[in-house]
């Protein structure tokens, strides 16, 4: 044997060290069980958990048992709709010393005074100087505000037909005083649970007609989806009412050729209509108490082909939660006597004007009513 063989013989063998990329079968077998427990583990614990959620809610009561609706797609914000700031020019008048103030001031401090201290909703002036005044949970009324008197005209309590008024809410009167037109928004459900009533699309509203002298009341419209906003037209030959839940506003002839028929003003708005009053021009002013946004989404319209998203929502969040996810955009629209859009007016995040529910032309401005913010809004039209 050579002395170079002996060495070789005699050299120390090293050690195998294995890279990452290299574990050894043991090692990798040891991580791939741990691997295994950490999945198996979290996956038990997340079934232990959203097995028994998902049976709570399935056994949970809905508040609302709402059906599919059907929409066409909202209209382009482009052309006369082109969104812009014009709204955010207003400035806000009695702010933090008004609740709500859709037509006038409500009273009572919460939503659970309503039922017992009433909520006015919509007012009008009449002939001789008086106020009449829809008041959501009393009925009608009309109000001397120099004498400080109180005259209960027609009573909620009085079922029309055989059905309850659970949400009076707005009014238009002839000019005479004798006719009072008024829509009585859902037999189910009140103010406080308007939400309620547009997700559920309760369609048992009503437009009615009161005569004030020999105290009638007829029903003139049945089967409407939130009636609200009504305005007689200059000539008092018919009545614009706001279905509010089907995004348009309809028309039923009260003289004439054509009385006692109906047909639609105006559809597939770009917001969902609140009051209508009338503008300087001839035409309507339309405040839209939530808006369709096209190009954008609208969660509404999202809903409202899927009913069980809107159960599953309600049986998990209040009223008042939902809201809060709600677009604070603000939309007015002018339209003309033939229900075609001739301006609109936006405030895209509502900085100035929110919730708007109501827009009063006097004396060269716009008085913007809310359904929900604590002021009044009010707008020169010199400068829009």
């Amino acid at each position: 044997m050579g002395e170079a063989d002996g060495l070789r013989q005699r050299r120390r063998v090293q050690p195998q060290v294995a890279a990452d990329g290299g574990r050894t079968p043991e090692a990798r077998d040891g991580s791939t069980f741990s691997g295994r427990v950490f999945r198996v583990t979290f996956l038990m614990l997340a079934v232990s958990l959203i097995v028994p959620l998902l049976g709570a809610i399935m056994l949970l009561d809905s508040p609302i048992d709402p059906q599919p609706l059907s929409f066409k797609e909202p209209p382009l914000l482009l052309g006369v709709l082109q969104p812009n700031t014009k709204l955010r020019k207003a400035e806000r008048l009695f702010e933090n010393q008004l609740v709500g103030p859709e037509s006038i001031a409500n009273i009572g401090e919460t939503q659970d005074d309503e039922p017992a201290c009433g909520r006015p909703l919509g007012i009008r002036a009449g002939p001789n100087g008086t106020l009449f005044v829809a008041d959501a949970y009393k009925g009608l009324f009309e109000v001397n505000p120099w004498k400080r008197e109180v005259k209960l005209l027609l009573s909620s309590d009085i079922p029309i037909e055989g059905r309850k008024m659970s949400f009076v809410n707005d009014l238009t009167i002839t000019r005479d005083g004798r006719k009072i037109y008024f829509t009585d928004s859902s037999s189910k459900w009140q103010r406080r649970d308007y939400l309620l009533l547009v997700m559920e699309g309760t369609d048992d509203g009503r437009l009615l007609e009161y005569d004030t002298e020999t105290k009638e009341v007829k029903v003139l419209l049945d089967q409407l989806r939130f009636p609200n906003g009504v305005q007689l037209s200059p000539a008092e030959d018919f009545v614009l009412v706001a279905e509010t839940t089907m995004a348009r506003i309809r028309r039923f002839y009260v003289s004439g050729l054509m009385k006692g028929g109906a047909d639609l003003f105006v559809e597939n708005l770009p917001g969902f209509p609140d009051n209508i009053r009338p503008s300087s021009s001839g035409g309507y002013w339309v405040g839209m108490s939530a808006i369709r946004s096209n190009p954008g989404f609208s969660m509404l319209d999202f809903l409202s082909e899927r009913p069980y998203i809107k159960r599953m929502i309600f049986k998990l969040f209040s009223q008042e939660t939902v809201m809060k996810f709600m677009p604070r955009y603000s939309l007015v629209l002018e339209l003309s006597d033939s229900g075609a859009v001739q301006r609109s007016l936006h405030d895209p995040d509502g900085q100035v004007v929110t919730y708007v529910s109501e827009v009063h032309e006097h004396g060269g401005y716009l008085y913007l009513g809310s359904f929900r913010a604590p002021f009044l809004c009010r707008l020169s039209l010199q400068s829009v």
